[in-house]
């Protein structure tokens, strides 16, 4: 049996310490691991499979080494530079940035709904937007049963999706601080505001769940528009999605689709105060969904509301499943 050499890049971070702890869950058979992080990183010593791993420093050569995957969550701009020297090198790099996602030449992948695009890969994958993970992995068995004419995304999303400053902006703001991260206090306040805003008026977050959704259901006829707001809670984004079908359906037949569909959790009996939590989510690597009930404003139109740990399936245990689908081939 092979023996698949593993690079972690950016392993001291809170997407990197998720990709450790579920790979440690996984804990795939026949692999080594080498962790890499930023030179002001480098020397950290870390526990990991039972063992400590001391952190090295990601440099130019660091792929001279006969890597077969690594596993990038260290920013858009160490990705643009590292992931196609270590592709060159034989490596497959599963990228949590943003940075190739758009890219045509690059697989956008939730292994829920497009793992026949990993076919496609030069060297490179990228890992979805957070918010849109969680969506795909909902949205998928009903596109590919019904069809899916428009979708109108309303996101409540974790300060954990900004990373550590997000965390801690919240953590001082709490305390009556002033925010560093963000324009205003996210302490007992919603802020519609999720990365830069665009000439168009929405946020860099909002156009990428378009493009990806977009990308990912490979079907750009899909009306798609979105609302994100960064909410004072510390794990777990939560959607509320408006979902035009372009076939007619029974609600109770969607839930038992839905019910019955890969990485879902169906979590909706609303008589016993049943439905998906940010507090449920969080350590779970499933797609919590409930809600489900009829527009009965528009015809053919749903409305259900979507729960997962951003930090877990919205970024870490996505890209280790994809790697899980590398290594299984």
């Amino acid at each position: 049996m092979k023996t698949y050499k593993i690079a972690v890049v950016g392993a001291t971070g809170m997407v990197g310490r998720t990709f450790l702890k579920v790979l440690e869950e996984k804990c795939f058979p026949n692999c080594e691991y080498t962790l890499f992080s930023s030179a002001r990183s480098a020397g950290k010593e870390i526990d990991f499979m039972g063992e400590k791993y001391i952190c090295r420093e990601l440099t130019e050569t660091s792929f001279n080494e006969g890597f077969d995957i690594a596993l990038f969550s260290a920013g858009g701009a160490t990705s643009a530079k590292f992931a196609p020297i270590a592709a060159a090198k034989g490596c497959v790099v599963i990228d949590n940035s943003s940075h190739f996602r758009m890219d045509e030449s690059v697989p956008l992948i939730v292994p829920e709904v497009n793992p026949e695009a990993l076919a496609q890969h030069k060297g490179i994958i990228a890992n979805p937007n957070c918010s849109t993970i969680q969506a795909m992995v909902a949205l998928a068995p009903l596109h590919k049963k019904y069809g899916i004419r428009r979708i109108i995304y309303s996101t409540y999303q974790a300060v954990s999706g900004a990373g550590v400053e997000g965390v801690r902006d919240l953590e001082r703001t709490a305390k009556g601080e002033a925010p560093e991260k963000w324009p205003h206090s996210i302490y007992n306040n919603c802020l519609p505001h999720i990365d830069v805003f665009l000439d168009n008026g929405y946020t860099k977050e909002e156009q990428k769940m378009i493009d990806e959704t977009h990308k990912i259901l490979g079907d750009k006829s899909i009306g798609v528009t979105a609302t994100t707001v960064r909410v004072p809670i510390l794990n777990s984004h939560s959607e509320s999605i408006n979902i035009e079908l372009a076939r007619k359906f029974e609600v109770e037949d969607i839930k038992e689709l839905l019910k019955n569909s890969d990485g879902i959790t169906l979590y909706d009996d609303v008589e016993n105060n049943i439905y998906p939590l940010a507090t449920i989510a969080t350590d779970s690597d499933s797609t919590f969904v409930g809600r489900i009930r009829r527009d009965f404003s528009q015809p053919r139109t749903l409305n259900m509301w979507v729960v997962a740990d951003n930090i877990r399936k919205g970024a870490a245990t996505n890209a280790v499943q994809i790697a899980e689908l590398l290594i299984a081939k």
